[in-house]
């Protein structure tokens, strides 16, 4: 059975709203009914065009569009939208959706503030309603073996942490020459607080807490703008305390010039360490302390099952960004059908990104910008 749903935001000018649409079709669990795909009426008719929708379930706001869909059948109307939009327009539509009796699954981070993402928590606890967030990179096959090796002890107690995710598509001021995408995620009304902290280093928190299996408890931050004119940081670094004694470093920069997306994370324990690279997704390198560097690759029968899950191709066929934005997808389609048999077991049992996520993706980023402020060398950072 494939899930009906339609989009929020995608419309014209959007990368990530495609981005989704391949991830949502990749697996056959979704159907794409309709949408608001932008707040420009004929914009978004334009787009719901493009895709072959029926005019009558396209709409220019999504208002609109929930309380066309929630006056259909239960055969016909949707059962989950897909919330793509700058971050200013996520809590809202987010509300009103689970309100209605919809699921959800959001672009990450979860809302504009720490507040508004408490609003849509208490939504989400009322209606029980299953909510999805896209952090990307938990989606991948290779970083999931990486959680399954800590889980199991391969690399024993965890010592230390280092995450990166550097950029260098803002080290100009591009923000001024009307770029659409630099235009939002630089202006704190449509963005939030943070800039790089909350436009990538969310990714790398959740990535550092996500393979190791630990949290966040302290943050030491420093937060620069280095562009002259730039309203919100375009660079973050951190020293980091998690539970059981580890300690990290997280840097996330967008003014690393000559960088692409170049996320990486090591992971040490008293056994051994491991390794990976955004730019070579199938490969995980593991270190262990008194023997050769073992390299596993995806696709391979020596993988953990949750890793062989979440694999498509046989060894030796790259998979990469959209394949780990479906396998969120999949697992959330997985939750709805579940949730309709009145199986639904919360997301821990699908593997997704979900409200905590979210919730502590929020925190993050409000702690990381006190700690920056403060004269106190260490901010305690719990939700």
């Amino acid at each position: 059975m494939k899930i009906r749903y339609s989009m929020i935001g995608g419309g014209p000018g959007s990368f990530i709203g495609a981005v989704h649409r391949r991830a949502a079709w990749l697996d056959g669990g979704f159907e794409l009914v309709g949408g608001a795909f932008s707040s420009n009426s004929s914009q978004s008719k334009s787009t719901g065009e493009e895709l072959g929708l029926s005019a009558e379930r396209v709409h220019g706001s999504f208002e609109a569009m929930l309380e066309a869909e929630v006056r259909l059948s239960g055969e016909e109307r949707i059962q989950a939208v897909s919330i793509v939009t700058p971050n200013h327009v996520h809590a809202a539509p987010a509300i009103r959706a689970l309100e209605m009796g919809f699921h959800v699954i959001i672009d990450k981070p979860l809302a504009l503030s720490l507040d508004e993402a408490r609003e849509i928590e208490k939504l989400v606890k009322k209606t029980g309603r299953v909510l999805a967030l896209t952090h990307t990179y938990a989606g991948y096959p290779m970083v999931k073996e990486a959680r399954h090796l800590v889980k199991s002890g391969k690399l024993g107690k965890i010592r230390k942490i280092f995450v990166e995710y550097p950029q260098g598509w803002l080290s100009t001021f591009l923000e001024s020459e009307g770029n659409r995408q630099a235009g939002w995620r630089t202006d704190p009304a449509r963005s939030g607080a943070g800039g790089s902290v909350g436009d990538i280093g969310t990714h790398a928190a959740h990535l550092a807490e996500y393979v190791s299996g630990l949290r966040i408890t302290e943050i030491c931050a420093e937060l620069n703008t280095v562009v002259n004119g730039r309203q919100l940081d375009d660079d973050a670094a951190a020293l980091l305390h998690f539970e059981e004694g580890a300690s990290g470093v997280l840097i996330a920069t967008q003014v690393a010039a000559g960088e692409e997306n170049a996320v990486k994370i090591r992971v040490y324990g008293e056994l051994g360490g491991l390794e990976w690279i955004h730019s070579n997704p199938n490969s995980l390198l593991f270190k262990p302390l008194d023997g050769p560097a073992q390299i596993y690759r995806a696709g391979t029968g020596y993988l953990h099952e949750s890793t062989s899950a979440n694999t498509r191709l046989p060894a030796g066929h790259p998979e990469g960004y959209i394949e780990a934005f479906a396998n969120i997808y999949t697992g959330f389609s997985r939750a709805i059908q579940d949730y309709e048999k009145g199986n639904y077991q919360g997301p821990e049992s699908y593997d997704f990104p979900s409200l905590e996520e979210g919730i502590r993706g929020m925190a993050f980023i409000e702690t990381m910008i006190a700690s920056s402020k403060s004269d106190k060398k260490w901010t305690k950072f719990s939700i």
